[in-house]
């Protein structure tokens, strides 16, 4: 990180390559990527803070239900992902064959890279429309307290995205006016800028105290759909900002150039209504007497 500063301060772009990074840590013959860390880290984190949640006054769940959704919204991410990406961006993984291992449809080689937000958010509402209908739960609650707990793993995948050399941003036209124009291996000579940082700032940072203040210094928690409308509002603007700075795939260059957004950014736009018009109503709306119940308050 120092030298990175240090760089910073310089006239000429910063080398990613000479940041000293590496895509995980090597145990032997065997490479425990810092992606997989990501995962695990924000799901891990998602699991301890939404039972400490649970523990709080206004808890719409118990601690099964948490354990449920650890399982189902883990699979959610994973399948969701997967098959959004495909589905989104590159629907040749459906039908290709390629590659060396066991596995070789391109489906299932999720380790090749290739997961989209857009999906993993469609796995993780199946995940909690599931558990919530077995539990006989309020949806939108469960949303609200799963809401919480996204964004740091949103941060934690971008900034591995960053030590992985990937998903780099667009091409910066005169690198002397951003100190922090960094050339990455795969981006060929030109200094780039590095949206993933960016987006672990937007998407990740930003959300993480906004959120974690709305939870715990103030009863947004009473007001259903709040949580869950401030964090689809927010990531999605995020993102949406974040996409002028990015470099769209390979595949979709020329559709982002023809249509003037990316396909991440005409993807986002519904959600940013959406969380918009969610927060409006939880705020129209009376809150709750009480998080255990769905009753409103009395007048």
């Amino acid at each position: 990180m120092l030298s990175l500063l240090a760089s910073a301060a310089a006239s000429d772009p910063i080398q990613w390559a000479e940041l000293g990074l590496k895509p995980g840590i090597e145990i032997g013959s065997f490479t425990l990527r810092y992606y997989s860390l990501a995962y695990l880290g924000g799901l891990l984190f998602a699991y301890w803070h939404l039972s400490k949640m649970l523990r709080a006054p206004g808890a719409p769940m118990a601690q099964r239900h948490a354990d449920d959704l650890f399982f189902y919204c883990t699979l959610g991410i994973i399948l969701g992902g997967r098959l959004g990406y495909a589905m989104f961006y590159d629907p040749a993984l459906f039908t290709s064959f390629e590659g060396n291992g066991f596995v070789s449809y391109r489906l299932l080689r999720l380790w090749d890279g290739g997961m989209s937000f857009h999906g993993g958010l469609m796995g993780v509402l199946a995940a909690i429309a599931y558990v919530s209908w077995r539990g006989e739960l309020s949806f939108l609650r469960v949303c609200d307290y799963i809401a919480v707990n996204v964004p740091v793993g949103m941060m934690l995948g971008r900034l591995a995205n960053f030590i992985n050399g990937e998903l780099w941003g667009r091409v910066i036209t005169v690198p002397s006016e951003v100190p922090w124009a960094m050339v990455f291996p795969g981006g060929g000579p030109l200094a780039r800028h590095p949206s993933q940082l960016y987006q672990a700032a937007l998407e990740g940072a930003i959300l993480i105290v906004i959120l974690l203040y709305a939870f715990w210094r103030t009863r947004a928690r009473y007001r259903p759909g709040l949580l869950v409308g401030i964090f689809t509002t927010g990531i999605s603007l995020g993102r949406f900002v974040s996409e002028f700075f990015r470099e769209p795939d390979a595949q979709l260059a020329d559709f982002a150039r023809e249509s003037g957004l990316s396909m991440g950014q005409w993807l986002t736009i519904p959600l940013i209504v959406l969380g918009i018009a969610v927060m409006a109503r939880a705020l129209i709306r009376r809150p709750l007497a009480s998080g255990t119940t769905g009753d409103p308050a009395p007048a």
